[in-house]
Parts: C-alpha cells; structure tokens; sequence
C-alpha cells in the first residue's frame, strides 16, 4: 500500500518540477523592450521626403566638430567615428571622394535624427542626421546629412543601460532645449496678450467715438452700434440713437445732431 502511494506522488513532484523549470526558462528568455527600441523612444526620428523635412523629429544640437556632411542626396557617407570619448574624422578614400560637395557641421548646429542602428555583434552604433538649414540660417536651403559611427568595447552592447549609451551620444549630439525655451516664450507672450487685452478694451471703451461727414452706414454703426429708430425716407435716412441723431443721404453722413 505505501509503494502504491509513493508513485503518485513522485509523479506529481515531477511534473511541478518541470512546470518550474519551464517558468524560469521562459522568465530568462521572455522578449523585453530592446536598446534598439529605447534609443528610438528617446530620439524620434525624422521623416524626409526630397530632401524636404515633413516631420523633423526629436532636435538635436551638434557638440563636437569634425562631422563631415554631404547634400541629401548624396549616396555615400562618410561616417565620423567616436571610441573612448574621442571623435575621429572621417579620411581617406571616401573623405577624398566627397571633397567638393561635403563640408563639416560646426558645434551649435542644429539637426535631426533620422536614422539608428544598433548592431550587438560589432558593438556598434550608427547615427545618421540631417541638418536643419532654416535653423542654421542656411539659404537657400540645402538638406546636409551626416553620421556618427559610436564603437563599443566587445560585449559592451549586451547588457548596456540605455542612460549611459544616451549619454555617450550626448557628447556628439545633445537633445536641444530650443523647443522647450520655444514653448516658455510663447506661453510668456500669450499670457502678456491675455494681459494687455482688458487694457486695450478699456482704453478703446474710454476714447470717444467720433462720426464725421461723408462716412458711410457700416462706418457709424461700427462706432456707435445699431440704432434705436430708423427713420427711412428714400434716400434719406435718419439714424436716431439715445443723445444723438445722424442723417444719411446717400448711404453717407449730411448731419449729425
């Protein structure tokens, strides 16, 4: 009889136990949110169509100089490399190549993500952005791009915390406060308008309103408001109000009494 009471309960301890096993396989290699993922929340990339910015995405401010940038529709890119808090230029065959129609980015400019790859294997990073020549105070326009190449140590990408890679691409490419300082002046500017518009009521309500000959009905009713009466005899017309009464001839002011 305890034989026969043993076997069952064996069996179920192996079935939880591969039960447990499961859940802890499936824990360790359940999905989670990706690098490649946060650095696209964090960076909103920009949409560009011919060249022309449709949606310009998170802005960005260029911190270091030696980023070389070519037009947009160029096909090749000369990516500046950045190892050990270092940028290096870009040379060699394909700076050569680019010469007569690339320039560099200065520190200050503004410009926009538009691409972002992160790949695990060679623990690396590529950054492509955009220059935004309106802000930059380029004219006419010319939609420059440019890219950053962020090389890792080996291993470095597969247990990274986002914060510190975000940190790594700030020393290139920091987010612009330009938006939110935007955003404050023009709230400021709205609530002075919201301010300043009683007052301008106020001073329009206290000048008096002045009817003068020859101004039409539109004009006086513009300044005095409708009429109490209207007396209509033709092509005359007389508008009477409570202190005072303005003849029309015409469709224009003849009197006023």
């Amino acid at each position: 009889m305890r034989q026969e009471s043993v076997i069952p309960r064996l069996g179920f301890l192996i079935v939880l136990t591969s039960v447990a096993f499961s859940l802890t396989a499936y824990a360790q290699t359940a999905p989670g949110v990706s690098l490649q993922e946060q650095l696209n929340a964090q960076y909103k990339l920009a949409q560009v169509s011919g060249g022309t910015l449709v949606d310009p995405g998170t802005p960005l401010a260029v911190q270091k100089g030696g980023v070389i940038s070519v037009p947009w529709k160029a096909l090749v890119l000369c990516p500046a490399k950045f190892q050990d808090n270092t940028l290096h230029v870009s040379s060699g065959m394909c700076a050569a190549m680019v010469k007569d129609v690339s320039s560099f980015f200065r520190i200050g400019d503004k410009v926009y993500p538009t691409k972002i790859e992160v790949n695990r294997e060679k623990a690396k990073i590529s950054f492509t952005v955009v220059a935004c020549d309106s802000c930059n105070g380029v004219d006419p326009p010319t939609s420059m791009k440019g890219q950053v190449v962020f090389q890792f140590p080996k291993g470095y990408l597969e247990k990274a915390d986002a914060g510190a890679i975000e940190n790594t691409i700030g020393q290139v490419f920091t987010i612009s406060n330009d938006t939110q300082a935007q955003a404050q002046n023009d709230q400021s500017q709205q609530q002075q308008e919201q301010q300043s518009a009683p007052q301008e009521q106020a001073q329009a309500q206290a000048e008096p309103q002045t009817i003068q000959l020859g101004q039409s009905i539109d004009q006086v009713q513009a300044a005095l408001g409708k009429p109490e009466k209207i007396v209509n005899l033709g092509p005359k017309q007389i508008y009477v109000y409570k202190d005072l009464k303005v003849t029309f001839i015409n469709g224009k002011v003849a009197d006023v009494q």
